[in-house]
């Protein structure tokens, strides 16, 4: 009896720890397949294309031609790479290129102090300007991911209401929040937009729904990580970076007159067009 006893003993043991042994190598394939599942996710996620971006920003930025016009541009279809603008070759122009974020308060300080004079040289036809928006300071609004936010309301406006964009871009950094804030909400952003001539409910379900902020994350890393179209710069180390036919501008920010007289230098000798319009005063915000 004591005998049996134990066999039965021994074959409940032996049972016991066969289960166990089952039980270990399912549960390791299970976290095994989990974590491929996982890896397979971000690898997708990792490759998917960033989407169609806005209208007129075919470059991954909005050429003005004027205070109220832009180049017209198809959107750019999901995963295409952007097309380099070709700048007008005729001697006299300045080729005015901005790479901004609405967070940064150096950007601020350069878009304060000459949107006046920026105007003046786009309506008078002495300049164009190229502007991209990027975000770089989305860890400096409070996880509220401002920089991404302003720049895809800017898609917005330029794929909806191209010439509202300078105006637009002008109210966005004169009500540029603190750096370290929690940044401005929506419907701060759309009120913007609107003082600046951009309403509907295009633009509206555009900003609301982040429309284009995958185009937004997508041409941001072009931009750090990617040479600049028309200058000879290997890519974004800081914002503002500003470049005039083809030279990085490195002077100071908040002087109109500096600006100017960069602009001035690098412009063709003995063209009628040369000479550069009297720089506007620095305006407050």
């Amino acid at each position: 009896m004591a005998r049996e006893q134990a066999r039965i003993a021994r074959e409940e043991a032996r049972i016991r720890a066969r289960r166990r042994k089952w039980y270990t190598q399912g549960s390791i394939g299970l976290v095994i397949l989990v974590g491929l599942a996982i890896a397979g996710f971000v690898v997708v996620n990792a490759v998917q294309p960033a989407g169609p971006g806005p209208k007129n920003m075919a470059s991954d930025g909005i050429v003005l031609t004027s205070t109220t016009q832009a180049a017209t541009t198809p959107a750019l279809k999901s995963g295409a790479k952007p097309v380099p603008t070709k700048q007008d070759t005729t001697p006299g122009v300045a080729h005015i290129v901005e790479y901004i974020d609405y967070q940064c308060p150096y950007c601020d300080q350069f878009e304060t102090t000459n949107a006046k004079q920026l105007g003046t040289w786009l309506d008078s036809g002495f300049a164009t300007l190229e502007v991209h928006p990027i975000a770089l300071l989305d860890s400096s609004s409070g996880g509220t991911k401002y920089s991404t936010r302003s720049a895809n309301a800017a898609a917005c406006v330029a794929n909806y209401k191209p010439s509202a964009f300078f105006a637009m871009n002008s109210a966005l950094f004169a009500d540029q929040p603190k750096e370290g804030g929690t940044g401005l909400p929506n419907s701060k952003i759309l009120s913007i937009l609107k003082d600046s001539g951009a309403t509907g409910s295009n633009i509206e379900k555009c900003v609301n729904d982040q429309k284009f902020s995958a185009f937004v994350a997508a041409s941001t890393k072009r931009a750090l990580t990617q040479p600049l179209p028309n200058s000879t710069l290997k890519k974004v180390s800081g914002t503002p970076t500003v470049i005039v036919n083809g030279t990085q501008y490195s002077g100071s920010l908040t002087d109109a007159t500096t600006f100017a007289n960069f602009v001035k230098g690098l412009m063709t000798s003995g063209s009628e067009s040369t000479s550069t319009p009297t720089p506007t005063p620095t305006p407050t915000k």
